[in-house]
């Protein structure tokens, strides 16, 4: 084959038409692929284990350290779970008009992360206010924003892409799986802190690295 046919390594390289959060090209060999999202399902596992970790026994906390009665922490916790329900909407809004996936994730784990880190604080003081948590606006984001990590037009990543929804869909659930029994015996045994902590620390590692990796 003539030198004439051959794609030139470098113009490979290049995803034609795709630039990164700075608006740069992207290049294969330094952006992209499993390595970005393999650390964006590592936040949705970490938030999947936030979530639950504080949406599964949240009404003993409210009925019991913060002495709520049971009517009252039903109406807290469905105006928490209906803002947390609504609030992927504005995310997804704000990702696509403004910000774009990468800023939104991140600005939104960080409201994540204060909020974690406000429950576990109210975990730890003696308060009369209720207890509140906070769901970041990522999750219409991650997955869309994983499968921008591979280029649809080739064919080895065109592959890669639908083996990274199976792998995210998995690795949730496996989040939530963990989060269940063992959050649940630390706040009901241990330490309403220390359960609520744990989610924040988590969310806090996770989000590190996914800052420096895409």
């Amino acid at each position: 084959m003539s030198s004439s046919n051959q794609t030139p390594l470098l113009s490979y390289d290049i995803v034609d038409g795709s630039v990164d959060c700075k608006g740069r090209p992207v290049y294969r060999s330094s952006s992209g692929g499993w390595r970005s999202a393999s650390f964006i399902i590592g936040v949705e596992v970490a938030e999947r284990f936030a979530y639950y970790g504080i949406s599964s026994n949240l009404i003993t906390f409210l009925t019991g350290p913060l002495g709520q009665s049971t009517a009252t922490a039903a109406e807290n916790i469905n105006v928490w779970s209906g803002t947390a329900s609504l609030l992927p909407l504005l995310g997804a809004f704000v990702a696509d008009s403004f910000l774009g996936r990468y800023r939104t994730i991140i600005v939104a784990s960080l409201i994540y992360i204060l909020g974690l880190g406000l429950l576990t604080l109210s975990a730890l003081l003696p308060s009369d206010a209720a207890a509140t948590g906070c769901r970041s606006t990522d999750l219409p984001c991650s997955p869309a924003f994983g499968a921008d990590q591979f280029d649809g037009q080739d064919p080895q990543e065109s592959k890669a892409k639908s083996s990274f929804f199976n792998w995210w869909y998995c690795f949730m659930c496996a989040g939530t799986l963990v989060t269940l029994p063992v959050l649940n015996y630390i706040q009901d045994n241990l330490n309403w802190g220390l359960g609520f902590g744990i989610p924040c620390v988590v969310m806090e590692l996770e989000n590190h690295p996914f800052c420096n990796s895409i």
